[in-house]
């Protein structure tokens, strides 16, 4: 019989809230060995999710978009917004200012070949797992893909 995300699963995962600072986010991705978050808001409802992938504008920093100057106006190279998001990301101090939002989710009841192909085509390296109700309950990595494989 095919396996279901339920199956593999890592069940109750620890999550944040959009209030969390980013030095205990930080800390406990750090302890815990894990590379990223679901973020909820104070119903339990996911909101978005923080990874490693976002706390890296932390320390990089950001680079302003690319421009040229033709007649006294600024042409952009590369779309400004893009620089403003990533800019606010590098001065963030809450998860709320970095999380990445609408997180690509997945239903306990999914078979683990859809998830797996999904966690690929998109480049995800987690999902997280909702009920009907919308709360997080479980989170997918490739890690638990991985570790389903060698036990088949």
């Amino acid at each position: 019989m095919a396996k279901t995300v339920a199956d593999v699963m890592s069940r109750d995962p620890i999550v944040v809230r959009k209030e969390t600072s980013l030095t205990e986010v930080i800390q406990i991705l750090a302890d815990k060995r894990i590379s990223g978050l679901p973020v909820v808001d104070d119903m339990g409802k996911l909101i978005g999710i923080i990874s490693e992938t976002d706390l890296m504008w932390q320390e990089t920093g950001v680079t302003p978009p690319a421009y040229i100057m033709f007649l006294d106006s600024v042409i952009y190279l590369q779309n400004p917004a893009t620089y403003e998001r990533d800019l606010h990301k590098a001065l963030g101090q809450t998860v709320g200012e970095v999380m990445s939002e609408k997180p690509i989710t997945v239903s306990p009841d999914k078979p683990l070949r859809e998830a797996a192909k999904i966690m690929s085509d998109r480049k995800v390296h987690r999902l997280p797992v909702l009920d009907n109700a919308g709360e997080v309950i479980g989170i997918l990595t490739r890690g638990d893909i991985i570790r389903a494989m060698a036990v088949a």
